[in-house]
């Protein structure tokens, strides 16, 4: 894989990182592990989300000013950042959702089966 291929894929991963995180703060603040438990339990446990991926990815949407964070008091009453949607952020997301749906539907269409001519 050359340099560029590498860079591409880890664009696509952080992206798609990005768009699951941006998603989860629509639906409300959360503090980072709320973030992470939230993704796996909507995904059924299919996408594990590890701490070395999401607080880089957190501070990436912070520099970006797609999200905000603020300390707060999480569920068991312990210290966390909680992380918010800003009005940047929600119109990233509803064009970056846009975006994955077109590619999930081009790729849906070339993994379903063939359909044969006469049918």
């Amino acid at each position: 894989m050359t340099t560029r291929e590498a860079k591409e894929q880890l664009d696509l991963l952080q992206g798609t990182l990005d768009l699951l995180i941006l998603k989860t703060l629509a639906l409300g603040r959360a503090h980072g592990h709320a973030i992470a438990r939230s993704i796996e339990q909507r995904s059924d446990d299919v996408l594990q989300v590890g701490h070395g991926s999401l607080y880089p990815a957190l501070q990436r949407l912070l520099k970006l000013g797609l999200i905000e964070a603020s300390d707060g008091i999480s569920e068991n009453n312990r210290k966390a950042r909680f992380y918010r949607l800003t009005a940047k952020g929600r119109k990233k997301l509803y064009a970056e959702e846009g975006r994955w749906q077109k590619f999930s539907r081009a790729i849906a269409q070339i993994l379903a089966p063939p359909v044969e001519e006469g049918q």
